[in-house]
């Protein structure tokens, strides 16, 4: 499966398909936020075979693994002609604890640290530019958000990097960088499960030409079709997913019965479970593209698909009344359902 469909990565000059390889399982363990035990080999198989069908560009950062997913990309890319390597998109702001690996990491946005960790970023990707740079989380140190754009934009300015992004980002924040300079892409949580950025992110960025990246397409497994209550039990002690709340009762029940509700429209196509939800995502007006992570080749087979099924109205239909039905997650069921969601819950720009 090659010659996948792409959009503009707004005024980037980047063409991107509409599905990108996400790295942050393949970090390992020993860190916040790991997923537990990874095999590198199988990390730069499911990279080798994600480029093989077709997909262009992978997003990664320095806090997976500590560095250790950003130097996994970098063997990936040393075994590759230039013409034939994808675009590489990595991230600031996520500062670990230099004694405890295992401690929450600091959110540093302040200009010195944007610009040491692109530095640090260039040498472990083993790249003279960063194709998209984006800061992770909002900064913590008090910082103010102008500053912290402003370093961006210097380091757009001065070519260590082609395009400059946000995530997880509110509308406020995106309005302050918004109006110091060009925001290139914003990423945002977004699956069937957590739909809030309808309300508010994608409409934003959909007015102003942004393109929008959504991760966690299918939230982090659950709606992958394969998840159940006993996979649960058997994650990795260090699986960050044993703490998150979308994984514990009752949550839980909700999003595996939404995953069982998927099955009819993923028959219907011939499909992976997980397909869909990833679909659904890239359907969604506004949207750009999904990350879409892979620990093995066979999980990227299972999900790339996506890049080319095309959702009905119908099928549409059926997966808002599924979302209704088991009354998982938060936000719209469906695009049409936008304008009434932020009436009721008071969300106006």
């Amino acid at each position: 499966m090659t010659g996948l469909r792409t959009r503009r990565l707004a005024e980037s000059g980047l063409d991107i398909t509409t599905l990108g390889l996400g790295t942050w399982a393949v970090g390992g363990s020993g860190w916040a936020y790991s997923w537990g035990p990874q095999d590198d080999r199988h990390s730069l198989g499911a990279m080798r075979r994600a480029l093989e069908l077709g997909v262009n560009w992978i997003d990664t950062a320095p806090i997976y693994g500590l560095g250790h997913a950003e130097r996994l990309v970098r063997r990936l890319l040393k075994d590759l002609p230039v013409t034939e390597r994808p675009f590489v998109f990595t991230k600031c702001g996520l500062v670990a604890d230099p004694v405890n690996r295992l401690a929450e990491p600091r959110r540093d946005l302040r200009p010195e640290s944007i610009r040491r960790e692109c530095e640090a970023s260039l040498e472990r990707l083993g790249v003279e530019r960063i194709d998209l740079y984006q800061f992770h989380q909002p900064d913590d140190t008090g910082t103010p958000v102008e500053y912290s754009w402003e370093a961006m934009i210097r380091l757009r300015d001065e070519g260590k990097i082609r395009a400059a992004g946000v995530c997880n980002f509110d509308v406020g924040s995106l309005a302050i960088c918004g109006n110091l300079g060009r925001i290139d892409a914003v990423q945002a949580p977004f699956s069937l499960i957590h739909r809030e950025a309808a309300l508010a992110e994608i409409p934003w960025c959909a007015t102003r030409g942004t393109a929008v990246l959504c991760f966690s397409p299918m939230q982090s497994g659950l709606l992958s079709g394969a998840f159940s209550a006993g996979r649960m039990k058997r994650l990795a002690p260090d699986d960050w997913r044993r703490s998150s709340p979308e994984f514990q009762p009752p949550r839980l029940g909700r999003n595996l019965a939404l995953a069982h509700a998927l099955r009819p429209v993923a028959r219907r196509h011939g499909v992976k479970v997980g397909t869909v939800a990833v679909a659904w995502v890239t359907s969604w007006p506004g949207v750009t593209a999904a990350i879409v992570g892979a620990r093995s080749p066979r999980q990227v087979d299972d999900w790339i698909e996506a890049a080319t099924l095309e959702l009905s109205g119908d099928d549409m239909a059926e997966l808002a009344a599924a979302v209704r039905h088991t009354q998982a997650g938060e936000g719209p069921a469906c695009p049409q359902d936008v304008e009434t969601w932020q009436w009721e819950v008071g969300v106006q720009e």
